[in-house]
């Protein structure tokens, strides 16, 4: 009996024994299991850091080109100083080399020496010749690696379009931001061996995976007209002390942008990054992203869709006697006395608020918002460029008589400058309506085109038919109305002028107006269109026949020239190659400048870091240009 206890007891010792090892078992395999299959991946990835040091080669971004192959954004070399403090061998000699050539304090590098991780960053963006002396020093541990930073060589030109990357050199707005898929480009890494502290070992093995380089961007921004643009603006702003200034050319027959411009703006070489509230303020393209009441230049879209509707013609006539009263409100022409009996061609001329309320009340809303929802109005144009704004439109339903009439001369409404241009060349094209665009064509480093862009048509507004009274029309504008200081010695113009009041908090804003003026040449087979805008013009003249449409009148001279138009009646201006004066003293730069017939701006005194426009590019005889210098505001 007492044996048989006995092995019943061994039995279940033996039992718990095995019940145990095959637990301890499941345990380990289970554990293996988790090491090896669920963080097999994590763990290899932690041995590789420790068992090799890995130097980062940054792959340089795509270059930005203009149209004709002029560089607007390139890359320079800089380098990045590490350190690897388990590796260092002589601290005084490392704190001693990094703060003479890098300019920082002896406790910030013994500091960083003093850290457990394996590699520290010592500093960023460090020029060629500093690199070189810590290189040349020799000392273990330390060590620079190649990258870049993205250089300008128009500076300011071009600036609220083009954008500009981070300290990691990678696109924060603009088109350096909207095309970062293709510009960015695949950086590479440098492998070698290292023992347990990090230290390279001498034969170890190496591996290197090479950076992709970015692809190449071309545009279709012409350098020579954004030079006019810029000069016209800035023009503008320092005659009529106004908020800002800007200018969009557009390609009449693709939708192509040849030029975006405003002022006051920033130079990408000299970005304030340490002022964000101000950084957004200057890189904010608001050609793009804000709407405004158009005014008098909306009367074209009311006009062109009169004559498709077939509401309006050559024997329609209009009385105006200063004012017009709808739904029981009197709103008035801008001639208060009125225009009296006009035909449709002298109304449009005349700019008469009452002609263009009648054609609007005559068309209806349904006609009428028909028209301009087919000019793309009340939606985005889809240009390739953050932030874009659809406009604001009534909703047609809630639209009453007094807001068609005031719609139809170009208030209650609210458009974005890109909208008005494009839908201005649709109107005198021949009636077709183009999607704007940047992007030409996108290059791969073997030279390869990667993309291509064809011309996106959105719709047809209006008949050519259509199209071409509206052309007529628009050029009588110029040549014998409101639009005259556009007007080009032998070259014919078309276009209309506008002057809007602005709003605050729902009101109108005493004082204070948007003057612009659009317009294309040549009239009878358009090439280019032109909207030039000044924001709240200083002083009793802000009407946009005064201040806007002298400067487009300008720009269209210049484009002329540039694209040798033949002129019927005048020779051309005069043009010369702007010279590079950076890093000149500011008098001496501007007595040069002033030798060559150009008026100069100088913003600060000392020596010059920037010009608009950029050296190299083409400038008339008695352009005025700005010459920033050291203690100046760049804004």
């Amino acid at each position: 009996m007492y044996q048989s206890n006995g092995i019943s007891k061994i039995r279940k010792r033996l039992l718990i024994v095995i019940i145990s090892i095959a637990f301890l078992f499941c345990l380990l395999a289970g554990r293996l299991f988790f090491l090896q299959i669920i963080q097999g991946g994590f763990l290899s990835s932690k041995a590789t850091d420790q068992w090799y040091r890995d130097i980062p080669l940054n792959a340089p971004r795509g270059i930005i080109y203009d149209a004709g192959g002029e560089v607007l954004a390139d890359n320079e070399t800089v380098y990045t100083v590490y350190l690897r403090p388990n590796a260092v061998t002589d601290d005084d000699a490392v704190v001693e080399l990094l703060s003479s050539e890098l300019n920082i304090g002896a406790g910030s590098v013994e500091e960083k020496l003093a850290q457990s991780s394996s590699e520290v960053t010592v500093a960023r963006r460090v020029g060629a010749d500093a690199a070189a002396a810590i290189d040349d020093a020799g000392l273990a541990g330390v060590y620079c690696v190649a990258g870049y930073t993205r250089s300008y060589p128009h500076g300011s030109m071009l600036s609220k379009v083009i954008g500009f990357t981070n300290i990691d050199n990678v696109g924060q707005n603009g088109l350096e931001g909207y095309y970062d898929r293709y510009l960015a480009g695949v950086d590479g890494y440098l492998y070698s061996d290292a023992d347990i502290a990090g230290r390279e070992i001498e034969d170890g093995v190496t591996r290197y995976v090479p950076a992709v380089p970015g692809c190449d961007l071309t545009l279709t921004v012409d350098s020579d007209i954004q030079a006019f643009a810029e000069s016209a603006v800035v023009a503008a702003q320092l005659e009529w002390g106004a908020k800002s200034c800007s200018a969009i050319v557009m390609d009449v027959n693709t939708g192509g942008i040849k030029a975006m411009a405003s002022y006051p703006s920033y130079d990408l070489n000299d970005i304030p990054r340490d002022d964000i509230d101000l950084l957004n303020e200057l890189s904010k393209n608001s050609l793009v992203t804000d709407v405004y009441e158009p005014g008098s230049t909306f009367k074209i879209f009311t006009t062109a869709a009169a004559l498709e509707n077939g509401v309006a013609g050559d024997d329609s006539r209009y009385y105006c006697n200063g004012s017009m009263t709808v739904d029981g409100q009197r709103i008035r022409c801008w001639r208060t006395i009125g225009h009296g009996s006009q035909t449709l061609a002298e109304g449009v001329c005349n700019s008469c608020n009452v002609v263009f309320m009648n054609l609007a009340l005559s068309l209806g809303t349904e006609r009428l918002y028909d028209t301009l929802e087919s000019f793309g109005f009340g939606s985005k144009t889809g240009i390739d460029f953050f932030g874009e704004s659809s406009g604001i439109m009534m909703s047609e339903s809630s639209v009453k008589n007094v807001d068609l009439a005031r719609i139809g001369f170009g208030q209650a409404v609210a458009v974005t400058p890109v909208q008005l241009i494009s839908g201005v060349c649709a109107a005198v094209n021949g009636g077709t309506l183009y999607e704007p665009y940047f992007l030409e064509k996108v290059t791969g480093t073997d030279g390869r085109t990667v993309y291509e862009h064809s011309p996106e048509v959105r719709g047809n507004p209006v008949s050519a038919e259509t199209s071409a009274k509206l052309r007529e029309l628009l050029v009588g504008v110029v040549e014998n109305g409101g639009g005259s200081k556009a007007a080009v010695s032998g070259i014919k113009v078309g276009g209309k002028t506008g002057t809007a009041q602005k709003y605050e908090d729902g009101h109108v804003a005493q004082g204070k107006y948007v003057s612009s003026f659009v317009g294309f040449a040549p009239a009878d087979d358009p090439e280019y269109a032109v909207l030039f805008i000044v924001d709240e013009p200083s002083g009793y003249t802000y009407y946009g026949s005064l201040t806007a449409a002298p400067y487009a009148g300008i720009i269209f001279s210049r484009i002329a020239d540039a694209e040798g138009w033949q002129r019927f009646d005048e020779a051309a201006v005069t043009y010369i190659e702007m010279p590079e004066v950076t890093g000149m003293d500011a008098a001496a730069a501007v007595a040069l400048l002033e030798d060559m017939g150009l008026e100069v701006e100088l913003v600060g005194s000392g020596t010059v870091l920037s010009t608009t426009p950029a050296a190299g590019l083409q400038v008339a005889v008695g352009d005025v240009v700005l010459v920033r210098a050291e203690g100046g505001d760049t804004s």
